[in-house]
């Protein structure tokens, strides 16, 4: 009998323990954390999203995304993102880089492919063309591309937008960030952001 009331008794102490911790820890602490990241950093707490002039979400400043024309070949109007290994492109649910060895004949060959095509495309030579404008991020999502890569496709943009070359020229260079705490990492430019800032150049 004892050991009948000792099992129920240990059994009891064990739900109930479950019960409080479910509370305390699935629902008060994620609360908590919430509420503090919605107060101190609520752009970053809700994914960093981006909007147009009009205030529609047309991304995040987190993840890279295409821009293509309806055959889904890149738009000259807009500049364009590096390469993508996540799943057909800049596809969020599946992020990765292509895994692939600096020396791997397939790798080798995709960038010849891709420093022609961008050469083609933008109207300078190979030997222009930077490492990022042929190369995928590790996780295939980044947003953002080289400063240079961003110079060699103002001349297409600002011609498909009978633009001046000269306001798309100092447009890239206001968006030009800095390297975090002024000595990590490169100075960038993000893509989404800047074609963002191209539309409103256009009016």
């Amino acid at each position: 009998m004892s050991t009948t009331r000792t099992t129920v008794r240990t059994h009891w102490v064990a739900i109930r323990a479950m019960a409080v911790f479910t509370l305390v820890l699935g629902v008060g602490y994620p609360l908590v954390v919430t509420g503090i990241g919605q107060l101190a950093l609520p752009a970053q707490t809700n994914g960093s999203l981006v909007r147009d002039a009009d205030g529609e979400v047309v991304g995040s400043s987190l993840i890279g995304q295409s821009f293509t024309d309806a055959s889904g070949d890149p738009a000259p109007e807009w500049f364009q993102p590096r390469p993508s290994a996540a799943g057909d492109g800049y596809d969020a649910g599946a992020s990765s880089g292509s895994n692939l060895g600096p020396e791997n004949p397939d790798l080798v060959a995709a960038i010849a492919e891709r420093k022609a095509q961008v050469a083609a495309f933008d109207g300078v030579s190979e030997a222009e063309v930077p490492a990022d404008a042929v190369t995928a991020s590790a996780s295939g999502l980044d947003p953002h591309i080289s400063p240079e890569y961003a110079r060699l496709q103002v001349a297409r943009v600002a011609e498909a937008r009978g633009l001046a070359e000269s306001a798309v020229a100092d447009l890239v260079e206001s968006r030009i960030q800095a390297r975090d705490l002024g000595y990590l990492g490169e100075p960038s430019v993000n893509v989404l952001e800047l074609n963002l800032a191209l539309a409103e150049l256009e009016g």
